[in-house]
């Protein structure tokens, strides 16, 4: 079991199960055993020590200034400046507020070390007061992060995770046209103190409910297969989310229940987060197999309340993709 207290520095989520399985190539069967080599190992941070205590002690950013040129860069990276013949730099603090330097990439499937980070931007932000970027992560309190929501020019305000340990992903940074004037005036913004509970859900037109009753049927028996295969329920076990799904022909709910998914026709009241797409046959299409579901949200096509529930769009595209195998399978036989 999970010991209780601090986090690890591989959670136990990532090891996987002791077993075994048969893969065929070319027609013979190999066996792959899970296995592993861990190393661990302490690092100094050296010259960045002052900009990362300085981020989890005292909430502020440090730059180096040269006393020679006054040019000041962010971060902190030299102690002496390579344009002024190496004439000393002292640290100087540095604004939270900057612009884009370019429009950031957004990172929708990330690896284990980020996993739980995910979707997030990855970009550099000149802050006020400082003459190099800083790469930082992005985030938007609206929903889902998609392109176009932060891009080059924009003004972004730098946040403070709540718990921080000293490394670079303490901070990430939000558009300030998402926040008060207070908040973007205040030094050291912690996460906590912004709204997550309010993004904006997109309108749609009114349409008959002929148009989401067919596929509400569908979809609900596609749900009822899935929740028979072995391999689907694999896909989802462990999870549990109360899912509202919004369309302009009427809403439903979607229910992962460790292993069991459920669609039914009603509202609810208080869902895990909010699934919106104008046309209900987008989901339809990605339960079926019929194009990736995650694929729609990067589209824009479908709309998330929460971030963090990509990691649970990625689940209903297993489920799909491990029913249309199955079948393919039975099929086969």
């Amino acid at each position: 079991m999970e010991s209780q207290g601090k986090e690890k520095v591989i959670p136990y989520k990532f090891i996987p199960d002791k077993e075994g399985t048969v893969t065929t190539i070319d027609g013979e069967k190999y066996l792959l055993v899970n296995d592993a080599m861990y190393t661990f190992y302490q690092r100094s941070i050296g010259e960045l020590s002052p900009l990362f205590l300085a981020i989890r002690d005292e909430k502020k950013i440090l730059g180096c200034k040269c006393t020679k040129c006054g040019i000041v860069r962010v971060p902190p990276v030299v102690t002496h400046c390579p344009d002024c013949n190496f004439a000393p730099s002292e640290l100087v603090e540095v604004g939270q507020v900057g612009t884009m330097l370019s429009t950031p990439p957004i990172t929708y499937f990330a690896n284990a070390l980020f996993l739980d980070k995910a979707p997030f931007g990855r970009g550099r932000v000149t802050l006020k007061g400082a003459d190099t970027a800083l790469s930082v992560m992005l985030y938007t309190t609206t929903g889902i992060l998609t392109p176009g929501i932060i891009k080059k020019g924009t003004e972004v305000k730098v946040i403070f995770r709540d718990n921080r340990i000293g490394e670079i992903i303490d901070i990430y940074c939000v558009p300030t046209a998402e926040l008060t004037k207070e908040q973007i005036a205040k030094k050291g913004l912690q996460e906590s103190e912004l709204n997550w509970e309010a993004p904006q859900e997109p309108k749609f037109p009114k349409a008959s409910d002929k148009d989401v009753a067919k596929c509400l049927k569908k979809m609900q028996a596609l749900a009822a297969e899935m929740s028979k295969s072995k391999r689907a329920r694999k896909a989802i076990e462990g999870r549990q989310r109360d899912i509202a799904v919004k369309t302009k022909g009427g809403e439903f709910a979607m229910f992962i229940d460790n292993g069991d998914f459920r669609v039914e026709e009603k509202k609810l009241k208080s869902p895990d987060f909010i699934m919106a797409c104008e046309d209900p046959k987008v989901l339809l299409d990605g339960l079926m197999y019929k194009g990736a579901i995650t694929d729609s949200v990067i589209l824009k096509k479908l709309w998330l309340s929460k971030n963090a529930e990509f990691n649970t769009i990625f689940k209903l595209d297993r489920l799909a993709r491990f029913l249309a195998r199955e079948q393919k399978e039975k099929s086969a036989k």
